[in-house]
């Protein structure tokens, strides 16, 4: 093989592999967003809870999220989440509440508002982190959350999740889990029914497949 021939087989080469590496690196899922086809839909299951060993996490549900400007999605969640608190106080399951970093009690939607004597624990989104809702939990001897709130992607997948991880069973009521985008609501419920650890021990479902 001459020099000339040579040097355009090596150009080649050099130019092929770098066309290659160029696609490598374009091959990720931020270029390949706009493709990106959802999966199915979890299955919603109906369930059946005890009072007793099972609680109810209301999430963040403050006015000053929960309103028609930034997450109307959890204003139509409201009467929903109300219609069972009612409930779940009426069959004796405690009811444990949250709240983000300098809100206070007085920032909860008026429809779904604590009484005084139920526990209440403020951080970011997993309720978990420096709170001491486990133990509270298991002062009750609770065994199964029921959390609800929003913001979906934020609240209820990070307390959910670290739930699971910390041996809880978990029941998530899709329609109590909102937030300011029917995107990051499909993100929460495909991630819980999915995510390692966590689908396991986690039961999709509605209110009203809720039995007692």
């Amino acid at each position: 093989m001459n020099f000339m021939r040579m040097k355009w087989v090596v150009g080649l080469a050099v130019a092929m592999l770098s066309c290659a590496a160029s696609a490598s690196r374009a091959q990720t899922i931020v270029d390949e967003w706009a493709s990106v086809k959802a999966p199915a839909a979890p299955e919603l299951k109906k369930v059946k809870v005890d009072p007793k060993t099972t609680a109810f996490l209301v999430l963040d549900l403050i006015k000053q999220t929960c309103n028609a400007e930034r997450r109307p999605r959890c204003l139509e969640s409201l009467p929903k989440v109300q219609k069972f608190l009612a409930a779940a106080r009426a069959h004796g399951m405690p009811v444990i509440y949250s709240l983000v970093p300098n809100a206070k009690t007085s920032d909860i939607a008026a429809e779904v508002a604590p009484l005084g004597t139920e526990p209440m624990v403020a951080t970011i989104a997993n309720k978990f982190i420096r709170t001491d809702l486990d133990k509270i939990l298991k002062d009750k001897g609770i065994t199964t959350i029921i959390p609800v709130g929003t913001t979906a992607q934020g609240a209820v997948l990070y307390t959910a999740s670290e739930a699971s991880f910390l041996g809880y069973k978990v029941i998530v009521p899709v329609d109590g889990s909102s937030a300011e985008s029917t995107y990051a609501e499909q993100l929460t419920a495909w991630t819980l029914a999915n995510a390692p650890g966590v689908g396991q021990n986690t039961t999709l479902t509605r209110f009203d497949m809720i039995e007692w």
